[in-house]
């Protein structure tokens, strides 16, 4: 597995993820990316014993780009809360089949997740499971049918993003679970995570790291 590190201190560790491999553990017990990074970490640093990495948010697995872990149980519980908070900046980059009907908007839902089907569908403000997803998108540029946005996330709810846009009638290019009706069974989604900023948890500044989608179709259209 190559996982290119973007950003390493005592504290924090942000890494390039993978598209197609789980963030951690799952029933398909393929190589999955904590445990990769322990390994990792454990020969790079060369550290006795069992290595210390916190998982502090996901990304689906077939979605590629940045993500961070916390190398220390401080950071893990201030990046933690930090998430509760929603003061995580995130921002995505997507593909999706259609156009917009405004090249910005503020999307408003209220999701809930079939845990047995592993989906998430939009529903009634008043269903005793709903929780409430935002997200802000821009579109960037329009193509052979196809639209790049940007995404700004102001929740981070399961499928969010997929769902939202899915629910609009624009699903994500690529996009096998939310877009099966117009995509091919094998192409790869076009979704990655663009940049995460966040108040380092010792230092109190910014850290602002961002990483590029692939150099290949839909990506290249643009």
């Amino acid at each position: 597995m190559n996982v290119p590190i973007l950003y390493e201190d005592n504290h924090l560790l942000f890494v390039e993820k993978p598209v197609n491999i789980p963030v951690q553990e799952d029933r398909s017990k393929d190589e999955d990316l904590l445990t990769h990074l322990k390994k990792d970490l454990k020969v790079r640093h060369q550290k006795p014993g069992n290595v210390y990495l916190a998982l502090i948010h996901r990304l689906d697995r077939p979605v590629g780009g940045v993500m961070v872990f916390s190398k220390t149980s401080k950071a893990a519980s201030r990046l933690s809360d930090a998430i509760r908070r929603n003061s995580v900046d995130k921002k995505y980059l997507a593909v999706v089949r259609g156009i917009p009907p405004k090249d910005y908007g503020v999307l408003k839902d209220y999701l809930v997740k079939d845990r047995s089907k592993n989906k998430v569908y939009t529903t009634q403000p008043n269903h005793k499971k709903a929780k409430k997803a935002v997200l802000e998108y821009q579109v960037i540029g329009k193509k052979k049918g196809m639209s790049l946005l940007s995404i700004q996330l102001h929740t981070g709810r399961p499928h969010q993003i997929r769902v939202q846009l899915s629910s609009r009638n624009i699903p994500i290019y690529g996009d096998q679970k939310y877009g099966e009706k117009v995509n091919t069974p094998g192409e790869q989604i076009a979704l990655w995570s663009q940049e995460l900023a966040i108040e380092h948890p010792t230092k109190k500044e910014e850290i602002k790291i961002h990483s590029l989608p692939p150099n290949h179709y839909p990506w290249n259209l643009w």
